[in-house]
């Protein structure tokens, strides 16, 4: 369902995106607006809701600038569920390759991992109590049900009996001082349960049998959702297994936990509220878009670029595709295509296609500048992962400001000279930089060390300046 990220404004989207993708102000600008659009449509008379389609966007930009960082990041900020497909991946109905309704369908499964998700921490604190109650049960087993002793009888039952009350009277009292120090000892071990005195003690839990299965079923193009429900129904028919396994209390603690919440969450209120969250709110970001552009030829390997877009073209124009969940209609849900488009231009799509594309953004390559600010202004900025892992080590990384230019401007160079894989380049040069320190962190605990500029251009200055290395190593 929406959460409290529908109704930032779209200079708030802005302001969050731009706590972790630099630059690119005009792309984030249009899917602020979008996500902020579908706010707006709630506002509106319900009749005229369904009436409102999502504007989609095409992003043109080459690799390593952000496209799907931004498309990410608008997800998780919005709650939504976001499928990443590259469209090169599916072919024209006939052709080897996947079905394109196989990304909608991929779409409600996350749908359905995110619902269940938030569903069973809504009943963790219940399913903690019956897991707590269950492994007590465990530790300090019930005392032998009476009942079950007097069907038996005492020995020698049938020879004699005997007609005294104090009998029934005796066997009351004993079952009630036994119960009594059942629950005695039961509440001791709770205490010590909570306090932890019991983690590393080791019992037998009756857990349920994941059954691998004797028949493994593959699916192959069109078969996809065949295959998931003819699994399912199998599954079904054997039935659940249990069996016993011995494990620590720690870790018993938490299957029994995973085992009570599985039985608290309600699975017809899940599938329903997935099925509207992946049809209101979902986001498909379709990378590659470029590499089916093209009109067809009619013969050679780029046959069926034409049939994928024709194949897209519903989807993305609105449908109903079939998922093992039930009927899922695409007509709301906002797709967000992406390309370098080198060798074509969007205007190579086909019409129909364009036209369900009405926003379309330029992203542009990175500069010098912008590889500085990637390094250090993001919340998950390189500088900062790396000096938090090596933390771990105890080794204290700084880099000083003549240093993080000096990356920036090798990057750059690189990117100039071999294949211009942008922001990507980064983590390469990075990763070459520290090489070195990181295999010695172990043996440096308690060190501290400056990343200088000299020290940046003695390790990559040489490897920068040959072509054919860079290519290879860099």
């Amino acid at each position: 369902m929406p959460n409290e990220s529908w109704s930032l404004t779209p200079r708030q989207i802005v302001s969050e995106l731009d706590k972790y993708i630099v630059g690119q102000d005009d792309a984030k600008r249009a899917v602020s607006v979008a996500l902020r659009n579908r706010w707006r449509r709630k506002q509106v008379p319900e009749t005229l809701q369904d009436e409102i389609m999502p504007k989609n966007i095409i992003m043109i930009g080459p690799t390593g600038v952000g496209k799907t960082e931004i498309a990410r990041r608008l997800a998780r900020l919005a709650g939504a569920p976001f499928m990443k497909v590259e469209a090169s991946k599916f072919t024209e109905v006939g052709y080897v390759g996947r079905d394109v309704e196989s990304m909608v369908r991929d779409l409600v499964e996350l749908s359905m991992k995110m619902v269940e998700e938030e569903e069973r921490e809504q009943v963790m604190p219940r399913a903690r109590e019956s897991a707590e109650e269950r492994l007590l049960d465990i530790l300090v087993p019930p005392p032998q049900s009476q009942s079950a002793m007097s069907l038996a009888g005492p020995p020698g039952w049938g020879a004699q009996t005997t007609s005294t009350e104090e009998a029934p009277s005796a066997e009351s009292e004993d079952k009630d001082r036994q119960q009594e120090n059942y629950q005695e000892t039961r509440e001791s071990f709770r205490k010590m349960l909570r306090q932890g005195k019991l983690e590393e003690r080791f019992v037998d839990v009756e857990v349920t049998a994941r059954d691998s299965g004797v028949m493994q079923i593959f699916s192959g193009s069109g078969l996809e959702e065949m295959a998931v429900n003819l699994q399912d129904a199998l599954g079904g028919m054997m039935g659940k297994k249990t069996k016993k396994r011995k494990m620590r209390v720690q870790e018993a603690r938490e299957v029994l936990e995973a085992e009570e919440a599985e039985k608290l969450v309600d699975h017809e209120k899940v599938v329903q509220d997935a099925l509207y969250r992946a049809q209101d709110s979902g986001i498909v970001f379709i990378d590659e878009i470029d590499k089916v552009a093209g009109r067809q030829q009619g013969q050679g390997p780029d046959v069926s670029r034409e049939g994928v877009q024709r194949d897209i073209l519903p989807i993305v124009e609105g449908t109903t595709v079939a998922t093992k969940y039930g009927m899922v209609r695409t007509d709301h849900m906002l797709f967000i295509a992406s390309g370098a488009f080198h060798m074509t231009k969007p205007s190579d799509l086909i019409p129909e296609l364009q036209g369900r594309f009405p926003i379309r953004v330029e992203l542009s390559s990175l500069t010098k500048e912008d590889f500085v600010r990637i390094l250090t202004e993001p919340e998950n900025a390189l500088v900062v992962q790396y000096r938090a892992l090596l933390e771990t080590e105890g080794v204290k990384l700084e880099f000083d400001d003549d240093s993080l230019d000096t990356i920036a401007d090798i990057a750059g160079r690189i990117n100039e000279s071999a294949e211009n894989i942008g922001a990507r380049r980064l983590h390469t040069v990075m990763e070459k930089l520290l090489d070195e320190i990181s295999f010695q962190a172990p043996e440096m605990a308690g060190a501290k060390v400056l990343i200088d500029s000299k020290y940046v251009k003695e390790r990559l200055e040489a490897l920068a300046g040959d072509e054919d290395l860079s290519r290879y190593i860099l």
